[in-house]
């Protein structure tokens, strides 16, 4: 194997390993001798391609967090495009639908989700990478394209929760999957999936005063 071939493969070892290590129990309660046997590596493996554990705590983020938050928001853009015109029910369906129906695989969804609740538990510059890259920019985006269909008397402030509660509730059905699949007695398959997105779509536009679904338009959801 070739020098560059081994560099490559001992870094993302590095990287893979990290993640899954913070991921699981946070910056502060791993050790650098502990990613570095995970990964199979030598002692100074970290400073050699990163610097400091700091250094590839970020790199973590910049090289696997922030491209699967990438993926989960261009799948959304690209179910809102195939839903027009453009409505309020769009908007909320195809978010519920990122966070359900794809496009991370399970696995990939837990440590998604732990590394970034870790994070934010204790804030870092890694919290600064995240929401200057994906967050806020998404946040903008989504209050931008759902201001027309929100009574004109809200202020920014209210859109922008508004906006944040609905993501915040898809995201809630998204991680207690487990919990919600035993409290219900409904095994997590496509079909409670589909009644999960209907339901957050139901109730999301409840809460912003805009009714419920069309009753044509739930019978056939339903069938």
């Amino acid at each position: 194997m070739r020098r560059r071939d081994r560099d490559t493969s001992a870094k993302e070892r590095l990287l893979d390993e990290a993640e899954a290590l913070f991921a699981e129990k946070g910056y502060s309660a791993v050790s650098v001798r502990e990613i570095i046997a995970a990964a199979n590596c030598n002692l100074g493996a970290i400073n050699y391609y990163f610097g400091t554990k700091k250094n590839l705590y970020l790199e973590v983020f910049r090289s696997r967090w922030i491209p699967r938050n990438r993926l989960q928001r261009e799948y959304f853009w690209a179910l809102l495009a195939d839903q027009q015109p453009l409505s309020l029910i769009a908007v909320v369906r195809s978010l519920a639908q990122t966070f359900l129906e794809g496009p991370l695989r399970d696995e990939e969804t837990l440590k998604h989700h732990q590394l970034i609740s870790r994070e934010m538990d204790r804030p870092s510059e890694a919290a600064d990478l995240v929401q200057e890259q994906a967050m806020k920019p998404f946040f903008t985006k989504l209050a931008e394209i759902m201001r027309p269909f929100l009574p004109e008397r809200l202020t920014a402030e209210e859109v922008m929760l508004n906006v944040m509660s609905i993501f915040a509730l898809a995201l809630h059905f998204q991680i207690a999957r487990e919990g919600i699949s035993r409290i219900i007695g409904q095994p997590y398959d496509a079909a409670l999936k589909n009644r999960l997105v209907e339901h957050i779509v139901r109730f999301s536009l409840t809460g912003l005063g805009q009714g419920s679904l069309p009753e044509a338009e739930t019978e056939q959801r339903r069938n």
